[in-house]
């Protein structure tokens, strides 16, 4: 084992030794809104034609827990050696700034991807065990979603990491979050179709980078979304680029974890 895939294998077993937290309790959260919304909700909104309100909901549960989680794995990840001061042991190492890059962005993919799978199996439990749905929850356009879900929870590790070397303190990383990712989450039409807001608010979810990866993974299991599956791949190509760049060169710097 060579020394970024150490890193990586370290990294992955940060939050699998943990996984009660880590992965069972994103997927319990998604669960209750699924729940929540999809009972309330089902016989009230209109989405698209012939699709059920539970059934756009869930790719958007998938696909929010995909990138919340990638991002929290890398941030926390980051912040914590910082504040804790094990920083230093990496630092000691022969590791390059592209070894530090994928083994913390890679390893935040995979954690992203497991909640999100997991999010996907509730929500199979779900629909089979409800009597009054009657749809299928396989994807018409499977590559579709394997390419906006690993190039999401790409994009939201390398995010995170971003952010994790940013941040000195919890409550700056907590910020971070809550004044950043949160808003940009719930307003990336998660839980309604865009062409259902106001003609502003459609216009401020269009510069929203999130509205386009949820958009496009849900085309992959309907063949249906607000924009056309091709612009919302070059939007977040586009982004998944420069957020990687940003992550690389701040590593290679040494952005404030070198003196």
């Amino acid at each position: 084992m060579n020394g970024w895939t150490a890193l990586f294998y370290k990294e992955v077993l940060r939050f699998w030794k943990v996984s009660f937290q880590t992965v069972a309790a994103p997927v319990l959260t998604a669960v209750m809104y699924l729940m929540i919304f999809g009972h309330v909700l089902e016989e009230h909104v209109q989405v698209f034609e012939g699709v059920s309100y539970t059934a756009f909901l869930i790719p958007g549960l998938v696909m929010m827990s995909v990138l919340q989680n990638a991002f929290a794995n890398s941030s926390s990840s980051m912040v914590q050696s910082k504040i804790m001061g094990n920083l230093v042991f990496l630092l000691l190492t022969p590791l390059s700034h592209w070894h530090w890059f994928f083994a913390y962005a890679l390893s935040a993919m995979v954690r992203g991807l497991i909640v999100g799978a997991g999010v996907f199996l509730a929500g199979v439990l779900f629909v089979w065990q409800s009597s009054v749905l009657n749809f299928s929850l396989m994807p018409v356009q499977p590559l579709w979603v394997i390419t906006f879900a690993v190039l999401g929870a790409f994009m939201l590790g390398s995010l995170g990491l971003i952010a994790g070397l940013w941040a000195d303190k919890f409550d700056q990383m907590a910020a971070f979050q809550n004044f950043i990712i949160m808003p940009m989450t719930f307003l990336s039409g998660v839980f309604y179709s865009i062409h259902s807001l106001p003609a502003f608010w459609q216009g401020v979810s269009h510069l929203n980078p999130f509205f386009y990866m949820i958009d496009g993974f849900r085309f992959g299991f309907f063949g249906q979304s607000d924009v056309s599956p091709w612009l919302s791949l070059g939007v977040v190509g586009v982004c998944a680029l420069l957020v990687s760049a940003v992550a690389v060169n701040l590593l290679r710097t040494g952005y404030k974890i070198r003196g």
